[in-house]
């Protein structure tokens, strides 16, 4: 049974949501998701960037034009 963790990051500055990112991550439990709203531009890339590094697979699963939303999966 997977649960869902919520996080909206838009409006917050880099690199504080790619931090605030990290620290919900490190909360959840193994197969938790988490689902973050954040903004497009460099706050999308950094993200993105930071999570692939991390090795957390994610999907988007909401796409307009001021913001995304992703799901993360903690398989740790």
């Amino acid at each position: 049974m997977t649960s869902l963790k919520h996080l909206d990051l838009k409006s917050v500055p880099c690199p504080l949501n790619v931090v605030k990112i990290k620290l919900a991550l490190e909360k959840l439990s193994k197969n938790e998701q988490l689902i973050v709203e954040l903004d497009k531009g460099e706050p999308e890339e950094m993200v993105v960037k930071n999570l692939k590094e991390m090795g957390f697979l994610f999907t988007q699963i909401k796409d307009n034009e001021k913001y995304i939303k992703i799901k993360i999966l903690n398989e740790n």
